[in-house]
């Protein structure tokens, strides 16, 4: 049977979610990553008819979402479970899942793009570390801020992305629990979903890929939220985030 091939954007949060869970359940697979913002809606649009990020091809199956994958996951791959057992807790897993991936995720990804544009230099060092083609001069922000401006640029637009953003890491101190998990006593996918969705700002040191480097204003946005949050993310990333199971191409 053809290993599983996994279709991602290396620094994107949904592509996360699904690298982790392939990597947690020990899955061995193979990665391609075409140029994003460039070959890879393309890609995607052929394969799901979507212009989206992560797709999973396995067993003759093409699943185009980071939540399907983890259902497809857990579907073959039940051990070590994800889902939680329970009945409500599971629910509850789920709907953190779906918090994090729809009210948070979005806003996020549209707040730290938007900051980036703002400042020329390291607009053009996170278009090298995306793998996208850099524009010479000037040209590398505008290009990321048409990037941004595809999000919303305007200032009540990212204000909401604020809000939304400072909403996910308060959730996270507010969920928590004695054992030191979103649900349970055990690691799920909801601690998966929020550690992978708010990684980029807590920079955790096991990030396979490289982290670009962000405008001092998207720092002091960091220093505002609760360090606790910030540290639980780390622990997750430290804790439960297992090396890679890619394989070679063969």
């Amino acid at each position: 049977m053809a290993a599983p091939v996994l279709w991602h954007i290396e620094i994107s949060h949904y592509n996360e979610k699904a690298r982790w869970a392939l990597d947690y359940k020990g899955v061995p697979h193979r990665r391609r990553a075409p140029m994003p913002g460039v070959l890879h809606p393309v890609v995607a649009l052929a394969k799901t008819h979507k212009p989206t990020f992560p797709i999973l091809h396995i067993d003759g199956e093409t699943i185009g979402d980071s939540t399907r994958i983890i259902e497809t996951l857990e579907r073959r791959y039940p051990e070590p479970p994800l889902y939680p057992a329970d009945p409500d807790e599971r629910r509850r897993a789920l709907e953190l899942e779906d918090f994090f991936d729809e009210e948070v995720a979005p806003y996020l990804r549209r707040l730290l793009f938007w900051e980036m544009s703002r400042d020329r230099e390291r607009a053009s060092d996170g278009l090298r570390v995306l793998g996208a083609p850099v524009p010479p001069g000037p040209l590398a922000g505008a290009a990321v801020g048409l990037v941004a401006r595809r999000y919303g640029g305007k200032p009540e637009v990212m204000e909401t992305a604020r809000q939304k953003g400072i909403a996910g890491f308060e959730r996270v101190a507010a969920e928590v629990g004695p054992s030191g998990y979103l649900v349970g006593d055990s690691f799920s996918v909801a601690d998966l979903t929020a550690a992978s969705i708010l990684y980029l700002l807590a920079e955790p040191p096991e990030f396979q890929y490289v982290i670009p480097e962000f405008p001092p204003s998207a720092y002091e946005f960091r220093d505002s939220l609760p360090p606790e949050s910030l540290e639980w993310i780390r622990r997750m990333w430290r804790e439960h985030r297992p090396a890679s199971a890619e394989v070679a191409a063969a």
